[in-house]
């Protein structure tokens, strides 16, 4: 019996590497590329999370690159939260779009997959979408912040994104995703566990 594409095939979805020097080498981190980070931990978030990557990758005018899943502890989330699944995804902004469309986007995505908002700081949720880069840009108003604020002091960020682009360099920051990872010393935290895009079936 013939089996369904992987959802890489049907989006033109993947995680490039290369090896040079004994050195993994993964995507270039483009200044044109934008970063989402993905979580949930209601639900399947498994699941939830490939729907959703696999829609943002059809927003992308190139190849899109995704992260695996990682199993992270829920931070600054109330007592008692289950733990998440995380991961990163790199697409390249179509021309016109810019970090507003891709916010609006990301925030109607959320909508249709099922995501509700109770008022309560970091609650369990069943996605979460957060535009952690948008090339070089930088935003400060009232709805959106870019980079995102907390994103190099997160593990649950910086792992995946570690994954995907590990020479990036948020705006504002001196250190690369690699080197803000290493810092932080919580390899504990994060533990990867499959691909985010089932790569490995046919």
């Amino acid at each position: 019996m013939r089996s369904e594409p992987s959802v890489n095939a049907r989006v033109g979805f993947g995680l490039r590497r290369g090896v040079e020097h004994g050195k993994t080498q993964r995507v270039s981190d483009k200044p044109s590329m934008a970063f989402v980070a993905l979580g949930g931990n209601l639900g399947d978030a498994a699941a939830t999370l490939r729907e959703a990557a696999a829609e943002i990758a059809g927003w992308s005018s190139a190849r899109a690159l995704g992260s695996s899943l990682w199993r992270t502890e829920p931070v600054d989330c109330p007592p008692g939260s289950p733990s998440f699944l995380n991961a990163a995804l790199g697409l390249q902004p179509k021309p016109g779009a810019t970090p507003e469309s891709l916010l609006d986007d990301l925030l109607a995505l959320e909508a249709r997959l099922g995501r509700t908002r109770s008022g309560l700081a970091n609650a369990p949720r069943v996605i979460d979408l957060d535009l952690i880069a948008f090339g070089i840009e930088t935003r400060a108003t009232p709805t959106l912040t870019l980079p995102h604020p907390r994103a190099h002091q997160r593990a649950f960020v910086l792992a995946p994104l570690d994954e995907i682009a590990p020479g990036l360099v948020l705006p504002g920051q001196q250190k690369t995703v690699a080197e803000l990872l290493a810092a932080l010393g919580q390899a504990g935290e994060v533990l990867k566990t499959e691909p985010l895009m089932n790569a490995n079936k046919h």
